[in-house]
């Protein structure tokens, strides 16, 4: 066991547990949400003790260089000093400007922030609620075309950031962004390579902010979108992804669920479909973004159809605990 050094006192932590973990077991009531290190929430700072890669994992450089850590992916290798960080200096102010439903359970919510943010369409940013509450959320919008923010919420049963947004709750509400966070984003510099994108449910919010970055900078190579629900009335921007592939002779959009019928949707799990569909992936840069048992199946399926491991850029959508 090593030690954990917070606030003049010392904390044994046991085999294998996190220092987030440890402070929570002895009773400090410390801010997280996700507890996998993706929301970042939990960030603190190494005062002094070996900092474990896994650690810094998502963060930028300047946090890293500071001794900034996620606690709640820090598995001490001996002892540490560790401290609270002044997280409003991370966070970026803005307000909900609008919430409206892209079907009976996704709403598209559009964030005005008091200054500009620097991001990527299909990095994500974590959403932090004046109670603290803090869930993470990809950018659909591109800031070259978007003046606000766009994210899509899906319903949670239980959940209270989307039970929030969904009853309108958050509208006109002020919030903070930490971030934007990842690497699942477009990236110029190969204008011809074929793209394969698969999402599932509101794993098409990257997807779709990727692909409108890649026609805005004149991406000209074949772009196969894929969308997937279980149901029809689960699939959403259907009608504007197949304008856009209309106007786009390089952009095709597919859609498939697993349970009933609609025009131009396939019966298919989105694997199987999207598979079929574009059996060689040879070349390909690839984006996947959805349920993570979806995500981790298409890592290995792509792999295996021919994708180059350093072409597969995946956003698994990690649920929060309630």
């Amino acid at each position: 066991m090593h030690d954990i050094h917070f606030q003049n006192e010392r904390y044994a932590a046991r085999e294998g547990e996190s220092v987030l973990d440890c402070l929570l077991r002895n009773g400090f009531a410390m801010p997280h949400s996700c507890k996998s290190g993706v929301c970042q929430s939990c960030i603190m700072r190494a005062v002094s003790g070996t900092i474990p890669a896994k650690a810094q994992t998502g963060l930028r450089d300047t946090l890293r260089a500071q001794g900034y850590v996620l606690a709640c992916c820090f598995v001490p290798e001996g002892d540490v000093e560790i401290a609270l960080i002044d997280t409003a200096l991370l966070r970026t102010p803005g307000s909900i400007e609008s919430i409206d439903p892209l079907n009976a359970t996704v709403v598209r919510v559009r964030v005005r922030t008091e200054k500009p943010i620097e991001y990527r369409p299909g990095q994500y940013v974590n959403l932090v609620r004046a109670d603290g509450l803090v869930r993470s959320y990809s950018l659909a919008s591109v800031p070259e075309e978007d003046e606000l923010l766009e994210l899509h919420v899906a319903a949670v049963p239980g959940g209270r950031m989307s039970g929030w947004m969904h009853r309108r709750d958050g509208l006109g509400a002020q919030v903070a962004l930490l971030g934007p966070v990842g690497n699942c984003f477009y990236v110029p510099g190969n204008a011809h390579q074929p793209i394969f994108l698969a999402g599932t449910n509101t794993g098409l919010a990257p997807l779709y902010g990727i692909v409108r970055d890649a026609l805005r900078r004149g991406h000209e190579g074949p772009i196969h979108l894929f969308h997937g629900a279980i149901r029809p009335e689960g699939l959403y921007l259907a009608d504007e992804l197949r304008a856009m592939a209309s106007r786009n002779a390089n952009v095709h959009y597919y859609a498939s669920v697993l349970q009933g019928e609609a025009d131009g949707v396939a019966t298919v799990p989105l694997d199987q479909f999207s598979l079929q569909t574009v059996p060689k992936l040879s070349g390909h840069k690839v984006y996947l973004c959805g349920h993570p048992d979806f995500v981790r199946i298409m890592q290995r399926k792509t792999f295996l159809a021919g994708a180059s491991l350093s072409d597969i850029y995946a956003d698994a959508f990690v649920p929060s605990p309630e």
